[in-house]
């Protein structure tokens, strides 16, 4: 049994998603396209206090990116879609393949589940939907259902025909073209995905590459999480995967220390020491994460890691909030050091910090202040804002 101590893990974690080398390159065209192919997926957020979550995921890893890069991967070169992992993402086009069993699967559940939620008569505007694509070219939500009783309600209120818009995408029939003002626009699947990649492989297959590439981004993991990886499969097929590989040899079992001191059994490729001993030490420097950074995606996964418990609080009520409407957790070397609640105002070009928490057991010294105030500077040149204010009282105590 090869048994990782925790400091590996956590190495060997971040750097599977390259947080663990220098933050350099451009940032834009096949480097940039490499970088998320790495990844595996960049999550797709509308929120902006500073920059949207996918692009700030980006220049967490990429100082030089810049929001503009991303669109010519997906509505030119095609080398990008849109679609669902366990939320909407961009995705490399050569994954395209192994989304078909996301889209078999999930017609009839999604159908059903949608039903449930009493979107009354969605289905009956399929055809009208995939007619009027067909005849007269992409279309967003504001094209359809024209006749149709409108609401600035959320999900929960969506008229018909944008409710089988939405099905139409996530079962593939459709695909989002481009946005427009981060609205989507959708057209059919057939001129939007390269032939190349509309090709279909079998069950096995997609749950083998499934699997694998899980494994490949999360350096080891247990069945549960290899199923939530892509949000594809169950953790009960995961297990039969990881049952039979055992058998053949292809991966091994592994024993993971947590944050806590505690050892957690799950499965990693043969070479894992191998690919541990390649791993680079995180540099010191500070970074900012969006809340969304597929480090962090799995949340319990970084708590045990990391002992690092983060919740996002949009939703929460704003009295009932621990620390804020939209927290950045800040990654040093290889820990999470601190949250920081800070938002863009555009119309005085400043970068406001109303607070920072340090994690407990972390003194913020004057070393840890410079490495923050570095960082900064470079989220104001991503930003294009001017200056940093701080409001008084801003540092905090930790919690």
């Amino acid at each position: 049994m090869v048994r990782l101590d925790n400091a590996s893990a956590r190495r060997l974690f971040l750097h599977a998603h390259a947080l663990a080398e220098p933050p350099q390159g451009p940032g834009k065209g096949q480097d940039l396209l490499d970088l998320i192919t790495r990844l595996g997926f960049v999550q797709v957020d509308s929120v902006r206090t500073i920059e949207r979550a996918h692009h700030m995921i980006l220049f967490a890893r990429r100082p030089a990116y810049r929001p503009q890069a991303l669109a010519p991967l997906l509505e030119r070169d095609r080398t990008l879609f849109e679609q669902w992992t366990h939320d909407a993402a961009v995705i490399p086009t050569a994954f395209y393949p192994y989304w078909q069993l996301r889209f078999d699967k999930g017609r009839e559940k999604l159908r059903e589940r949608w039903e449930k939620w009493r979107r009354e008569g969605f289905a009956d505007k399929f055809d009208a939907v995939l007619d009027q694509i067909r005849d007269h070219g992409p279309c967003g939500s504001a094209d359809v259902g024209a006749d149709e009783a409108r609401s600035k309600g959320g999900w929960w209120d969506w008229h018909p025909s944008k409710t089988a818009l939405e099905y139409l995408w996530r079962a593939g029939d459709l695909a989002v073209c481009h946005r427009e003002n981060f609205r989507k626009v959708y057209d059919l699947s057939d001129r939007v995905i390269p032939v190349e990649h509309r090709w279909r492989p079998s069950e096995e297959d997609s749950v083998d590459w499934l699997c694998r590439a899980a494994l490949d981004r999360l350096g080891f993991a247990t069945q549960g999480e290899l199923a939530a990886f892509w949000d594809t499969i169950s953790p009960a097929r995961a297990g039969i995967w990881v049952k039979q590989a055992l058998e053949r040899g292809e991966i091994i079992p592994v024993e993971i220390e947590l944050h806590d001191g505690s050892w957690r059994k799950s499965v990693a490729y043969p070479d894992i020491l191998e690919r541990i001993a390649a791993a680079p030490t995180p540099p010191g420097r500070m970074r900012v994460l969006s809340p969304f950074d597929p480090a962090l995606r799995d949340r319990k996964r970084a708590e045990r890691l990391f002992g690092f418990h983060y919740r996002i609080e949009i939703f929460v009520p704003e009295a009932k909030r621990v620390y804020g409407y939209y927290v950045f957790p800040l990654l040093e070397g290889d820990r999470l050091v601190g949250r920081i609640d800070m938002s863009a105002d555009r119309k005085a070009g400043a970068l406001v910090v109303r607070a920072l928490w340090p994690e407990r057991g972390i003194r913020w010294g004057q070393g840890r202040q410079a490495r923050l105030e570095a960082e900064l500077t470079r989220v104001l040149r991503f930003a294009g804002l001017e200056e940093v204010v701080w409001e008084p009282g801003w540092l905090r105590e930790a919690k």
